[in-house]
């Protein structure tokens, strides 16, 4: 679910509005920090895009329930980012506190249906501490079944917590037209997200079968829901899902996609193409990388079926509108790049530590346990998928399946129905959940990705340096290969 058929993406974030400062980071998605974060990272006031100037004297623009109080933070249903991340720390160590000290046991039907409650009193209580926000109750929801997911990908109570509440999340604005607050942990490991209650309660409904396929199954490219909660202050409801982290802030990413398998009015807009990382569509792909992404034989084979096994499962929860999110880092690109150009990224350039959870990785979500797979010529994959593009450049791909608490109701029946009266039916966004699976499994394993039937052979290959020097540079390619030979390395 990462959120965004309304316009984001859990871990496909949109990029920087122009005109505030971003946040250094290496993986070039150059995220907004909000609020307080914003303020310390630029030392003055700057509105955002959405945001009328301070000096008008007018009230902020809101997206959603994501707004901006008089002091530039960002607020969410009228709760402070600040106080709102304040309260999920809270309320998360002390959930997984107690759950410590419960037996471990079977998963039972009713433990998909239980909600613990506690009370946080600003002054504290003989349960919670004191603290500086005001009082606000803190709902944990299936608690058990959720240790038990959390369990499966390998993730100890201690890590947990240790992720979440150690460090002070980082808040990302560049959400998109949700309306949604997205909070990464420090080490990269988590994505906090709002959500709706119509997503909450879904995911709620989808807990007994996600539980059933993640046992037969725990390699997918699903989102991976690590725990569902809802922080009560101020009359209001905010629900939270954590769930893993696609796009690792340390690796740069030179282009990203949010692809459907649709045509219709699939492309980014102006106003996301002057973004410093747009989020792009399919119709962008097709124009972008008409050849696709080029995979070895095993890496095509395991992924595709990857995504046929979770259409197959989206498709039986009559879940449709959901994305392949595709984020390309160029290998070949970024080492051609100046390291004046990395400053604006990070400031830190240390190696960053692989992710903790099991299956976490793009790599480990199609290759379980097989972390080196494949035959691809690079030495470290950053857990990322190795590919070609057309000009023979390497490529490391981050993707996931997103989008998914969109269940296939009423209101979208309608919605389809209106624009086939309008449009060709077929290549409409929306549409009954087996045609969407469909067709989205075909356009991903057919267009969007290519299966390279054979090795090739690199300039840099020491034994066939000087053979390669006498072909002008070019890569001998026979048999199976020939088909191939023009698309990956051209003539002039």
């Amino acid at each position: 679910m990462a959120s965004a058929s309304s316009g984001s993406s859990a871990v496909g974030f949109s990029s920087a509005d122009s005109g505030v400062p971003p946040c250094t980071s290496s993986s070039g998605f150059n995220f907004l920090c909000c609020g307080v974060n914003r303020k310390r990272a630029s030392g003055i006031k700057r509105p955002m895009a959405s945001e009328v100037p301070y000096a008008s004297g007018m009230s902020m623009k809101k997206i959603g329930h994501r707004g901006v109080d008089s002091s530039g933070e960002t607020t969410y249903k009228k709760t402070t980012s600040s106080a709102l991340k304040g309260a999920i720390q809270l309320g998360i160590t002390h959930t997984v506190g107690s759950l410590s000290t419960k037996p471990e046991r079977d998963v039972l039907m009713q433990d998909f249906y239980v909600v613990e409650s506690i009370f946080f009193p600003s002054e504290g209580s003989n349960l919670t501490p004191a603290h500086h926000y005001n009082d606000f109750r803190f709902k944990t929801y299936a608690p058990v079944a959720f240790r038990y997911f959390r369990e499966l990908f390998g993730i100890r109570p201690d890590d947990y917590l240790y992720s979440l509440c150690n460090e002070p999340l980082i808040e990302l604005c560049n959400s998109g037209a949700s309306g949604s607050l997205f909070y990464v942990s420090s080490d990269d490991e988590f994505i906090i997200k709002t959500v709706q209650h119509k997503e909450a309660e879904f995911l709620q409904k989808l807990l007994p079968g996600y539980y059933m396929n993640l046992n037969q199954n725990p390699r997918t490219l699903l989102p991976k829901f690590y725990g569902l909660y809802c922080v009560q202050a101020g009359g209001k409801n905010i629900r939270i899902v954590v769930m893993n982290n696609l796009l690792p802030r340390s690796v740069k990413m030179h282009i990203k996609y949010d692809l459907k398998g649709s045509t219709y009015k699939r492309r980014a807009s102006q106003k996301e193409r002057e973004k410093p990382l747009p989020t792009l569509k399919d119709l962008d792909f097709l124009q972008d990388i008409p050849d696709g992404l080029f995979l070895d034989a095993d890496m095509y084979n395991a992924l595709c079926k990857t995504l046929q096994r979770d259409c197959l499962v989206l498709q039986s929860f009559k879940i449709m509108d959901y994305s392949l999110l595709v984020s390309i880092h160029n290998i070949d690109h970024a080492q051609r790049e100046p390291l004046g150009n990395e400053a604006q990224y990070s400031t830190d350039t240390r190696r960053p530590a692989p992710q903790k959870a099991l299956y976490s990785t793009a790599m480990e979500s199609i290759q379980g346990e097989a972390r080196r797979g494949g035959t691809m010529e690079t030495d470290d994959h950053m857990g990322g998928i190795p590919a070609r593009n057309s000009k023979g450049e390497r490529l490391l791909l981050y993707i996931g399946i997103i989008d998914i608490l969109q269940s296939y109701r009423f209101v979208k029946k309608l919605e389809h129905s209106w624009k086939a009266l309008v449009h060709d039916g077929d290549t409409v966004s929306v549409h009954r959940p087996s045609f969407y699976a469909e067709r989205f499994q075909r356009f991903m394993c057919t267009t969007v990705f290519k299966k390279i039937l054979c090795k090739w052979l690199l300039p840099d290959d020491p034994p066939m340096a000087p053979l390669l020097q006498e072909m002008g540079g070019r890569t001998p390619l026979s048999g199976n290969c020939q088909s191939q030979r023009l698309l990956l390395y051209p003539h002039p």
